[in-house]
């Protein structure tokens, strides 16, 4: 029994120092990242005639919201765009909306296909960009998407560098009242936080489909999306940075600011995290040949840190409740509530680190923030349990990460609010 807590004892320890050590490389490194962008920012682009930018949106049963992105998109600063709805066999009033979106506005460049039958996102979204998009870069939004006017503008400038071949957008949740959106308001605006530092050590691998923009020419080398896995957008960009991240570069872009609705219940909550985890862990297992690789056209960052580290911080969900667990049974018996308080503490004031120097919250954002950070730490228990069961199903249907589907099937839009468009400074803050 005492070799027991002895085990356990050393696993906190690691599991501490370990956290640590992340905690303030990325708070490190985000801060290193914003000093960079403010000096790039005051740095002219060269002249020359910009590029088209073609924006693809796959939609299905999206009558809620399409009109709202659509709308968001004409208010771009960006000249030249052209806008491709692929609509996936909508069952609702999508695509009559969007035809009499177009209807009224004659001048802009907006398209719509039709597939006659569900067949998915990815798939979908292959046929709008390979047999109708005419855009030299390829931006992909969901059709609940707010996109910040000058968020396409911003994207292109990182593309001056020949060795970029995508850019992540800073994806944000649009508020809503409750403890389900504040949640994953604090989660996304943390979680992108920490896309800096892999901006910065060029070990990104992972970008959503939310905003991301890539070179066209670089998706035909990849030949477009994979379709075999749940999460074809994290697959996309592990296909890109399997070519040799050196060359093919993906970078965080903190500037290119799409907002998207979070989903409104507990119960939509471990649905969509239990996707989300499953695809992530399928294109792990399906890129897990470039963990430790030396081969010259990969960055160490990449093949050394980021890969085993996104496989470890899986392992680490497992072990949470029993690392949580010991905490709270030592201090019980110790009657020494030290660690948890420590581990409040800690947490709270790297919360408050991450928060406040936010580049798209207002003074009145900063001020809901500070009221929201006491109360923060409690509310990332919901999430945990949320990582934990999703991580759990996952191993109960261990054997069907290893096969490789040729298509998973049909796909289903979230539960959508649609609520009102209003200015989006209001909405990031």
């Amino acid at each position: 029994m005492n070799d027991l807590w002895i085990w356990l004892f050393w696993l906190f320890t690691v599991a501490s120092v370990m956290n640590t050590l992340h905690i303030g490389f990325y708070l490190i490194s985000a801060n290193v990242y914003d000093i960079r962008q403010f000096k790039l920012a005051k740095k002219k682009r060269p002249r020359g005639t910009l590029p088209l930018v073609t924006v693809a949106i796959s939609a299905h049963n999206e009558e809620k919201v399409i009109i709202r992105t659509l709308e968001s998109l004409l208010r771009s600063r960006y000249p030249h765009v052209q806008i491709l709805i692929m609509d996936d066999a909508s069952t609702d009033t999508t695509s009559q909306l969007v035809n009499n979106f177009i209807s009224s506005h004659p001048k802009a460049d907006i398209t719509i296909r039709y597939k006659t039958k569900n067949v998915g996102k990815g798939r979908a979204l292959n046929s709008a960009m390979q047999r109708y998009a005419k855009g030299e870069f390829i931006m992909t939004l969901d059709a609940d998407c707010i996109l910040h006017p000058d968020a396409i503008r911003n994207a292109i400038k990182y593309f001056d560098d020949p060795k970029v071949a995508g850019v992540a957008a800073n994806v944000r949740i649009i508020r809503e009242p409750g403890v389900i959106s504040l949640l994953q308001v604090l989660e996304h605006m943390i979680g992108y936080r920490s896309k800096k530092a892999y901006s910065l050590t060029n070990s990104e691998c992972i970008v959503g489909g939310v905003g991301s923009m890539y070179r066209k020419s670089v998706l035909k080398t990849v030949g477009f999306y994979d379709t075999d896995t749940l999460t074809e957008d994290i697959g996309l960009s592990m296909k890109v940075a399997a070519q040799g991240n050196k060359n093919f570069r993906l970078v965080y872009a903190a500037d290119v600011v799409a907002m998207t609705e979070g989903v409104p219940t507990f119960k939509a909550l471990v649905k969509q995290r239990y996707r989300w985890k499953y695809g992530m862990l399928q294109n792990l297992i399906k890129y897990a040949y470039l963990i430790g690789k030396t081969d010259h056209k990969f960055t160490r960052s990449l093949t050394w840190y980021r890969l085993p580290m996104a496989f470890l911080s899986e392992l680490m969900l497992l072990l949470e409740p029993f690392i949580l667990g010991y905490v709270l049974y030592v201090s019980y018996v110790m009657q020494n509530p030290a660690s948890v308080v420590g581990s409040y503490g800690l947490i709270t004031i790297y919360l408050l680190l991450n928060l406040l120097p936010d580049e798209h919250t207002d003074a009145k954002g900063r001020a809901r923030l500070l009221l929201n950070a006491p109360v923060a730490y409690f509310i990332f228990y919901i999430m945990n349990i949320v990582q934990f069961t999703a991580i759990v199903r996952c191993l109960a249907h261990s054997k069907s990460l290893f096969a490789r589907q040729k298509h998973v099937g049909i796909w289903e839009s979230p539960e959508r609010s649609g609520i009102a468009s209003i200015s989006f400074k209001q909405k990031i803050a």
